[in-house]
Parts: structure tokens; C-alpha cells; sequence
């Protein structure tokens, strides 16, 4: 199941984003505290993250850079009422925030972009898992190409095998003069 935290310090931020997210099987964990927040999910496995931008206690930015230095493979995303330039740079740079949505935001837009952020992570999850495998199997070929080479040093024309019509291996020429 996937695991959604919302962090915000207004209450009633966190319940109207939760009713939001309501119809989505999704397992939603709120938090008004970023620093209880850290502490306490350090091994709970989440998958996005959705913060406030502006908290008394740290920003969402700082929030989010500490957040992905314990899960770098959660999704980040930041709410605000209030979207300053630098604010966002910052939120893009030091974070790697996917998205920054404006508070107030529409229900269907923000599941809508939190399922596009949630694709785009399964997306990046199985690129790396593709980018292993190859990187698996060029060390295997490069092992039996060595191995090949070696044969052939060992005894040439070991690996040269000729093959008949129907795919057996022909040995006729191995008695030849």
C-alpha cells in the first residue's frame, strides 16, 4: 500500500487534505510537527511527502532536505499559500522537490498530481531496477567472453563450432586430413 505524509503546523490543513485524499487507497500519515515528524518515521517507509512551506518549527525546505538525507526515494512535494522565487529554487535545489502546489488547491488537481508523482516515482524505481539488470548482465557477458578467450588460448578452435541444417554439432571436418 502506498504511504502518503502530509506535514503541516494548521490542523485544519492536514484534516482537508486528508478528506481530500479520502477515495485513494492510500495509507495517509499527518504530522503538525516537522520535527516529531523525522524522528518518529525514520523507519517508516514513505513513498511522497507532502509539506507546508512556511512552519513555525523549520521550512518545508529544510523539512524535506532532512527527510530525503533518511528515504532519498520518497517523492517530495511542497503546499503553500505564499510562493516566493527564491523560496521555490531553494525548495528545487537543496529538496528536489517534484511539484510546489499553491495553497488553496483543487481536490482533483492535487490527487491528480500526487498520482502523476507517484507514477513518476515508479518510473525512476524501475528505470534503476533496468539500469542493475544491464549493468548485471554486461558483467556476466563480459566474464564468459573472457572465459571463451581463454578456452581458446588454451586449445584453439575450442570455440569455433560448426553447426548442421538442423542445428547439430557437425564434427565431420574434426576427421578430415
Amino acid at each position: 500500500m502506498t504511504t502518503i505524509l502530509l506535514v503541516d503546523d494548521e490542523t485544519n490543513i492536514l484534516k482537508a487534505l486528508k478528506r481530500a485524499l479520502k477515495r485513494e487507497n492510500w495509507n495517509i500519515i499527518t504530522y503538525d510537527n516537522p520535527a516529531q515528524a523525522l524522528e518518529e518515521l525514520a523507519l517508516t517507509p514513505v513513498d511522497l511527502v507532502l509539506t507546508d512551506y512556511r512552519m513555525p518549527q523549520m521550512t518545508g525546505v529544510e523539512f524535506l532536505t532532512d527527510f530525503k538525507a533518511m528515504q532519498p526515494d520518497a517523492i517530495r512535494l511542497i503546499l503553500s499559500g505564499q510562493a516566493d522565487l527564491q523560496g521555490v529554487l531553494d525548495a528545487i535545489n537543496a529538496a528536489q522537490v517534484y511539484r510546489f502546489i499553491l495553497k488553496p488547491w483543487n481536490d482533483e488537481e492535487l490527487v491528480y498530481t500526487l498520482k502523476n508523482a507517484l507514477e513518476f516515482q515508479r518510473l525512476q524505481r524501475e528505470n534503476r531496477e533496468l539500469a542493475e539488470t544491464v549493468r548485471n548482465q554486461s558483467r556476466a557477458i563480459k566474464a564468459q567472453i573472457s572465459e571463451l578467450r581463454r578456452l581458446e588460448n588454451e586449445s584453439p578452435g575450442i570455440t569455433r563450432v560448426k553447426f548442421d541444417e538442423n542445428g547439430i554439432i557437425d564434427l565431420s571436418s574434426e576427421f578430415e586430413d
